[in-house]
């Protein structure tokens, strides 16, 4: 079976998959097939007390197939995943104890309403008498489903029953949160709400969010982790990754259209500067942009800026483009793609030739 490619294995030194934090969370070799199907190939990751990690890999990447595992709702073909130290097929219950889980598409009880359908959590999870009323008053005002609480929950909006599949993922106080999609289906306040909640929550807790929102991972996320066919390709906080965008760090001016040849051909003294486009503005007659891209790891924008004081050049704009985790997504992914059509290929030829 193919690995990883190796330019994912490391980013920034670190290797995949560790972590120098006290671990909460670890998945040792994780692998589950489906019949002939490999939804999951052999992950080996660790999740630490006080990180928030964005698990993130295109639909059918194996994101919800991994937390099932984890959270024990189906068990792994080999390999282990464990929960505060607890093996998670071995030691079910305990395990369980500690995790929090909202899983995709919050189910619920529809003819509950989230007051009654928070007390029967409660009940099951072993609270019983003011305890319950407790647990209950302090996620709902976490959530903020006041307003909604004694209405029956298939009548409620998608957002406010993704809010209530939240509160009873946090009604335990667990040490651990894992969450598919939390956001998905609030509005932009609640979706602010929602996110300086786990930002709040993370100081002790390990938790996972799975998400297709990339903002989202820069929002709350201090490690994000990316898989594709099952495999972990990549592991590193948002600004790590943010580092693989193609236009990082790549400084962007704006002059006027007849001065762009004479500007390019000034900055051609920078020895730091990959290459220079020249491109149009739109909407902007008269005015040219210049796309100025630094060597690997350079970081050009004092250099740039103080050339064009020297020279007293004229900009009308100047700026740094970060890149997108939206181009290091498609980037890595498309990666993980060709290897794994390229791998395919051969296996086939294989079997041709056996």
């Amino acid at each position: 079976m193919g690995r990883t490619p190796g330019w994912n294995k490391k980013i920034n030194g670190k290797t995949l998959g560790t972590t120098t934090m006290a671990e909460k969370i670890a998945l040792k070799g994780l692998t589950k097939r489906f019949g002939s199907i490999l939804a999951v190939d052999n992950i080996s990751m660790s999740v630490a007390g006080g990180e928030v990690m964005g698990f993130l890999g295109p639909n059918g990447a194996g994101k919800s197939t991994t937390m099932r595992m984890l959270t024990g709702f189906i068990e792994p073909t080999s390999g282990t995943a464990e929960i505060c130290g607890l093996d998670v097929t071995r030691h079910p219950v305990e395990a369980k104890r500690r995790i929090g889980y909202l899983p995709e598409g919050a189910p619920t009880y529809g003819d509950m309403t989230p007051e009654s359908y928070l007390g029967f959590i409660a009940e099951i999870r072993g609270f019983d008498g003011p305890e319950i009323r407790r647990r209950i008053e302090a996620v709902i005002e976490k959530v903020d489903i006041a307003s909604v609480l004694r209405q029956p929950i298939d009548t409620l909006s998608k957002g406010f029953k993704r809010r209530v599949g939240l509160a009873q993922a946090m009604l335990h106080d667990p040490e651990i949160l894992i969450m598919d999609e939390p956001t998905d289906g609030l509005d932009p306040n609640q979706k602010h709400q929602v996110r300086k909640l786990i930002r709040d929550m993370s100081a002790d807790r390990a938790i996972i969010i799975s998400t297709h929102i990339l903002e989202e991972v820069e929002a709350v996320c201090s490690r994000t982790v990316i898989i594709a066919h099952g495999r972990l390709l990549a592991d590193g906080t948002p600004e790590e990754l943010l580092a693989r965008a193609p236009d990082h760090n790549t400084v962007m001016i704006t002059v006027d259209a007849d001065k762009a040849d004479a500007v390019k051909q000034s900055l051609g003294d920078i020895e730091t500067i990959k290459s220079i486009k020249i491109e149009k503005v739109a909407g902007r007659d008269g005015a040219t942009r210049l796309v100025i891209r630094p060597t690997k790891g350079a970081l050009i924008a004092d250099a740039v800026s103080h050339l064009l004081h020297t020279k007293k050049i004229k900009v009308q704009e100047m700026y740094v483009e970060r890149g997108t985790l939206d181009d290091v997504f498609r980037n890595i992914t498309a990666d993980g793609n060709n290897e794994a059509a390229n791998e395919t290929g051969n296996t086939a030829e294989g079997g041709a030739n056996a």
